[in-house]
């Protein structure tokens, strides 16, 4: 029997000497320098493909001590709108040319705990967090002190230096409720939410709206709950058992309103004809639901973008000040409201 043939690895320099170049120029057309002229730069790439050679990108990392993978961490992937998020980050980070490592917390702190240490451990080039309910607000200053870049989005935790992305909150609410007065509806619920900063803002917001036409504030009108739809049927449910039954009610956010429209539905009414309905995020279900439904546009996916291109400059120029983006508040009118 005849000897069996191995089969080498191909190499770097077997690239180089395929393009008659030096191993450092192959190296540096590898990495995308701009320092190879591009038909140099063209020929070595046409020899690697020749011959077979796979670029590990991941061992280059290693060696320049550099890493493409970012880490997103989001806190409730039920939810549309943190899924329409987490494309727009991905889209812009993708276009970057970096790996999106995303994680889901289910609102657990612990968990949230255990899924940083690992993106650490992993050595992510930087992180988009939306923290749990929970979430300390020494976090930031942690993740600081691991030299690891850090953009909160969509909930705020507390003063400081981190980079932010999110929406003017107080701004959309109180151009929801507005909307609502307007139309002439003075007995007004507040439905869904428990407890964090984007709370208090949207409450402040109602609140503010309702005492530019001199409306007492009532408590009996604000019925807490998860922000998920089960969380708005049930508090429709228990709003329409109010006395006297208010006429219109705005919403924490769309997933609450859509199960807000169950409800409606379940006691024979409809939302724009029996009981206006207003909605928070404008996912893109809104449009779709039975009826579509009035809501307060944030734009999810160009505010997840926002949310990267910040982290990108951070990445590239660390010492930079700090940036906040607030997505502008827009009102969108369909039947619901």
């Amino acid at each position: 029997m005849g000897k069996e043939k191995t089969t080498r690895a191909v190499t770097i320099l077997d690239v180089a000497a395929a393009a008659e170049v030096s191993k450092s120029t192959v190296s540096l057309v590898l990495k995308n320098s701009p320092l190879i002229p591009a038909e140099t730069a063209e020929r070595v790439r046409e020899a690697a493909r020749k011959i077979g050679y796979v670029y590990n990108s991941r061992a280059g990392e290693l060696r320049g001590k550099t890493s493409k993978t970012i880490g997103v961490i989001v806190n409730d992937l039920t939810n549309p709108f943190f899924a329409e998020i987490l494309v727009g980050v991905e889209r812009k980070l993708v276009e970057a040319g970096y790996i999106v490592l995303m994680a889901h917390t289910n609102e657990d702190v612990e968990r949230q705990n255990t899924v940083l240490r690992t993106m650490r451990e992993q050595g992510a080039a930087g992180l988009v967090l939306c923290p749990a309910y929970g979430t300390p607000k020494t976090l930031t200053k942690e993740v600081e002190s691991w030299g690891m870049p850090l953009v909160v989005m969509v909930r705020t935790l507390g003063p400081g230096k981190y980079d932010f992305a999110g929406a003017d909150n107080e701004r959309g609410i109180y151009a929801a409720t507005r909307h609502l007065l307007d139309a002439g509806h003075t007995r007004i619920g507040f439905l869904g939410g428990r407890t964090g900063v984007v709370l208090e803002q949207r409450l402040k917001g109602f609140r503010a709206a309702l005492a530019e036409r001199d409306i007492a504030f009532d408590e009996d009108l604000l019925v807490a709950a998860q922000p998920t739809r089960k969380g708005g049927h049930e508090t429709m449910s228990a709003l329409l058992d109010k006395k006297p039954r208010p006429t219109a009610a705005v919403c924490y956010n769309d997933v609450v309103a859509f199960g807000a429209l169950s409800a409606l539905g379940e006691r024979g009414l409809r939302a724009g004809q029996d009981f206006a309905l207003m909605g928070f995020d404008n996912v893109q279900d809104a449009a779709h639901s039975n009826p579509p439904l009035s809501t307060i546009d944030i734009r999810p996916g160009e505010l997840g973008e926002h949310a990267a291109a910040i982290l990108l400059d951070r990445i590239q120029t660390p010492a930079r000040a700090r940036q906040t983006y607030l997505a502008d508040p827009q009102l969108v009118l369909r039947q619901s409201g």
